[in-house]
């Protein structure tokens, strides 16, 4: 115990997760006015994909357990991810990253939506919190990445999305309509970005911590609740 509590980057996770384990008592309000946003419905029109257990795909560092990086207790899916850890196997060579794969939903036309309500605590920096991955071996990996930096919410690292996203529960909400190549992105509500985006084959979505390639922190971390697709019949 002695020599894994040495490493500074675990201290500082510990010291984040006891920090927002506060937030784990208060249950985040499951509805548009969240966050004190308000504002538009965009589940309005759609109908919920139906998720099961096996649907959240978890991909976590290979060289530690899943269970030292990724809980899911009182329906809040908790992600970590130090930047000293492995990918989440042996064979990429992508950042270190845990993260749910949203599996057996891929979907390559008509209008999809990525719901959940996240938390990000302070200090989480350069980190992905949800993604619109493309299909395996496609010119470019995703046409969506929300990162973090210093309490931005960001689309990858440039447009700001929201300007304070720490310390709190928020409802996210991505829509992408795949005929017209767009995506939209809401928080609390409230329409916050959007923009045209470069086709793909096929898309999924993710969500948790994912590593990115500046201005990260020694640990990075994530909460999620209720997350829900829909679709547009």
């Amino acid at each position: 115990m002695a020599s894994l509590l040495s490493s500074p980057p675990l201290l500082i996770c510990l010291l984040l997760a006891a920090t927002v384990a506060t937030a784990m008592t208060t249950t985040p309000q499951l509805d548009a006015t969240v966050g004190g946003g308000g504002g538009e419905n965009p589940t309005a029109g759609f109908v919920k994909v139906d998720l099961t257990a096996g649907s959240f795909k978890v991909q976590s560092p290979y060289n530690v357990p899943e269970s030292q990086r990724y809980s899911y207790r009182n329906d809040v899916r908790q992600f970590w991810v130090l930047d000293t850890d492995k990918p989440f196997n042996t064979v990429t060579h992508t950042n270190p990253r845990t993260e749910i794969m949203i599996e057996g939903h891929d979907y390559s036309k008509g209008v999809w939506q990525f719901e959940g309500y996240g938390y990000v605590p302070s200090g989480t920096s350069g980190a992905s919190v949800m993604q619109i991955h493309c299909e395996e071996g496609a010119a470019h990996a995703t046409v969506l990445m929300l990162h973090v930096y210093d309490g931005v919410l960001r689309f990858y690292d440039g447009q700001v999305v929201e300007k304070d996203i720490y310390d709190r529960w928020f409802r996210l909400n991505v829509v992408h309509d795949t005929d017209r190549s767009t995506v939209t992105v809401y928080v609390d509500g409230q329409r916050r970005y959007a923009t045209g985006v470069i086709p793909s084959r096929s898309y999924y979505f993710k969500f948790g911590v994912y590593m990115q390639h500046h201005d990260w922190s020694p640990c990075m971390e994530s909460r999620w609740t209720n997350v829900t697709i829909y679709t547009k019949p």
